[in-house]
């Protein structure tokens, strides 16, 4: 199924436009609009969740399909040495080189 170029124009005005509401009313609506605390902590923590989860999706899943345990080894090391604060490009190498030594010694 293809879209003509019209629908594909009017589809990006319009999320543009919803994106622009949407970042427009947070401020807009900051002073008329009162969350209880534990509204707020919940937001808080399913901003972590909700990344975590998406971290774990792309990690795990390749088309739908579990890939191997290169990657999820490669992100666990990263992960580890985000933690300990190591240099970014540190982290990348590492998390890169993990997954790919593991691909190449044959590890599914």
């Amino acid at each position: 199924m293809t879209m003509s170029t019209t629908a594909l124009v009017a589809a990006v005005l319009v999320l543009g436009v919803g994106t622009f509401a949407f970042r427009y009313a947070g401020p807009a609506l900051r002073d008329r609009m009162t969350l209880p605390p534990r509204v707020e902590q919940l937001l808080g923590v399913s901003t972590v969740v909700l990344l975590a989860a998406l971290v774990a999706t792309a990690t795990m899943l390749d088309g739908g399909e579990f890939d191997s345990a290169a990657r999820p080894a490669g992100v666990v090391v990263g992960a580890v040495l985000a933690w300990r604060r190591a240099p970014f490009v540190v982290v990348v190498l590492a998390a890169a080189g993990t997954a790919a030594v593991l691909r190449l010694l044959g590890v599914p």
